[in-house]
């Protein structure tokens, strides 16, 4: 089938302004989309970016929203699983900092068998800075055999930070595998505490943490160029 790589980047010159967009994608039996966007947006900004996915019999559709979050941001993804055996990963990273805020809501709708999803959402949050993810998978009566995994991992790196989740699973289906977590910590302070003994500052030490902690959601994107992209992008803002 056919395939199409979508690197979409969100960012905003001005100051204190007001988006909305919204993409619609219906991805063909057999066919394969991987989408890849990236936000960095003024810390005044208030933005809403909302997609529409609609897969048909085995179609294949990888997500990844990489964030730096705005005054007030949304990302909202509702995916449709309409036919059989169809094959979604809906990821997401966010990296906020200052009194940034950026909240991730995903609804995923289980309609037909044999389908999957997975979802790996992280993300760090500095100062007084907030992260929200509200993750939905509904899995509808006649939709047997599928298999749908939500996880989200957050860390609070300052005293201000504020990470809100919930996950929801809701299962009118037999047969199924399904399955969510979440959990939010902060940086391990002795592994902090052995790198600054090993001559690393307490800056370095939190950057590389931070990177090891975001990049499992990065390697999880399948085309190495639009992986190699947000590595740099990731990388240039720690």
């Amino acid at each position: 089938g056919a395939r199409l790589l979508l690197l979409e980047t969100h960012e905003g010159k001005g100051s204190a302004y007001v988006a909305h967009n919204k993409v619609e994608i219906d991805v063909a039996a057999d066919a394969e989309v991987i989408r890849v966007v990236l936000t960095d947006e003024p810390a005044d900004a208030i933005s809403v970016a909302e997609a529409e996915v609609r897969l048909e019999a085995g179609g294949r559709y990888r997500q990844t929203v990489v964030t730096t979050g705005a005054k007030l941001q949304r990302h909202e993804t509702r995916l449709r699983h309409g036919a059989e055996g169809a094959d979604a990963r809906v990821d997401g990273l966010y990296l906020l900092n200052g009194t940034r805020h950026s909240d991730q809501t995903t609804v995923i709708d289980h309609v037909a068998p044999n389908g999957t999803t997975s979802q790996l959402i992280k993300g760090v949050v500095r100062d007084e800075a907030r992260g929200v993810f509200q993750g939905k998978i509904l899995v509808q009566k006649g939709a047997d055999d599928t298999d749908a995994r939500m996880g989200h991992h957050g860390l609070i790196a300052s005293d201000r930070g504020e990470i809100d989740v919930k996950p929801e699973l809701i299962i009118y289906a037999d047969e199924v595998q399904c399955a969510h977590g979440a959990t939010v910590g902060t940086l391990d302070e002795s592994a902090l505490f052995y790198m600054q003994q090993r001559g690393i500052s307490a800056d370095e030490a939190r950057a590389l943490l931070t990177h090891a902690f975001l990049i499992e959601v990065v390697d999880r994107i399948e085309d190495e160029g639009a992986r190699e992209v947000v590595r740099e992008w990731l990388t240039a803002r720690l």
